[in-house]
């Protein structure tokens, strides 16, 4: 017989209390690490928009606290939408003047996103560019305040396209396209540095009292010299269906401007046929990848069937959906610039020519491709020698 712990009794009391406490004091410290990380990357994020904003002292953009973003909000009573980014709400400066007020979510990024939009904007004044009236950077408070654009977005006049009231008409269409495509023109080729937008889509095209197109949401833009044709990017950054294939592998080619060119594409078809890129139309019985339901359309001379009223319609529809084909091509040498995308939306109807098989990998198809490629690009250098000599 061994004798008889007297600390036998302590001991079980104190492993089984620490058996208990032990996860739920894991768990505590846990959180404070968890807490503690997360106050330095907003400290470091606030410390990193402080010196922004002292780079950009002169801005001609009003500065705002928070205290006045809620006054201009009326306490964020009207949401108008939400993105990746934060939650937007309708604003009064005064009487006459409305906002769009764009609260940006503390609980992602390090305020990249905040330095993103606000290096972006200070450098754009274009008739459709989305205008920044202001901005809030008080402590990991952060907003940018917009010109308010009583119609909303784009989003609103495709998705509802069956219904005739909120059909823009085709005129309409035609107009807004190539609003959008002369924004981002000057976005690649006017600013001091080629602003690359990254998240075209019809939720970042707003709409004016005249229906004017803004582009907007530069949250996820990025800034390069003209002469930088690659850009890096350690992870891919846009909206499902609307990112080129080259930001997802760089198997397809280097991400570049180009991409921008892509997502105008994919916009241009939704704008065509009246939905989401996502949708699917079943022909034949099969399930057909939407912009090659438009493409075999355009290849057997059938029209698009949204609200064609006339011949003028047709010759609308059939060039907005050609220019989209072009600018979704998966090979950077087959896309347009958007200085391109310009001439043939302003062009000769007649002059446009059927883009390549996107969705074909044949011989036939390749070698369609290349003869479409040499066509567009000399009916483009015949436009551009004519603009010349006319400017001279």
């Amino acid at each position: 017989m061994f004798p008889k712990s007297p600390h036998k009794g302590p001991s079980k009391k104190i492993v089984l209390a620490g058996e208990i406490l032990g996860p739920f004091l894991l768990v505590f410290v846990g959180f404070i690490v968890y807490w503690v990380h997360a106050a330095i990357v907003d400290r470091q994020g606030c410390i990193k928009i402080k010196y922004f904003l002292e780079d950009y002292n002169a801005l001609r953009s009003a500065r705002y606290s928070y205290a006045d973003i809620k006054r201009i909000t009326n306490q964020f009573k009207d949401e108008l939408g939400q993105g990746a980014y934060g939650t937007v709400f309708k604003g009064k400066l005064s009487n006459e003047i409305q906002v769009a007020v764009k609260l940006l979510n503390t609980s992602t990024g390090n305020g990249q996103e905040f330095i993103n939009e606000m290096e972006t904007m200070c450098q754009i004044h274009h008739v459709d560019v989305a205008r920044l009236v202001g901005y809030c950077a008080d402590g990991f408070k952060r907003a940018l305040v917009y010109e308010f654009l009583p119609n909303g977005s784009l989003q609103k006049f495709i998705t509802s396209a069956d219904r005739e009231d909120l059909f823009l008409g085709w005129g309409k269409l035609h107009d807004v396209a190539l609003g959008i495509v002369k924004g981002i023109e000057y976005l690649h080729e006017d600013c001091d540095k080629r602003i690359l937008h990254f998240d075209i889509k019809p939720h970042n095209i707003l709409l004016d009292d005249k229906f004017t197109p803004k582009i907007s949401d530069f949250g996820l833009a990025k800034l390069c010299s003209k002469d930088q044709s690659i850009v890096s990017m350690t992870t891919a950054r846009g909206t499902l269906g609307y990112i080129a294939p080259e930001i997802f592998s760089r198997n397809f080619s280097n991400v570049s401007y180009k991409s921008d060119v892509y997502s105008y594409g994919i916009l241009l078809l939704e704008m065509v046929g009246g939905r989401k890129i996502t949708d699917v139309t079943e022909e034949n019985g099969d399930q057909v990848y939407y912009p090659q339901w438009i493409y075999n359309l355009l290849e057997n001379n059938e029209d698009i069937q949204i609200h064609i009223e006339g011949e003028e319609d047709t010759k609308i529809a059939r060039k907005l959906s050609i220019v989209g084909l072009w600018c979704i091509q998966w090979h950077l040498a087959n896309r347009p610039t958007m200085k391109n995308v310009v001439q043939m939306l302003e062009g000769d109807d007649g002059k446009l020519i059927m883009p390549p098989n996107p969705f074909g990998s044949s011989h036939t198809a390749r070698t369609r491709a290349a003869n479409g490629v040499r066509r567009l690009q000399l009916e483009l250098s015949v436009i551009s020698k004519i603009e010349s000599s006319g400017d001279g």
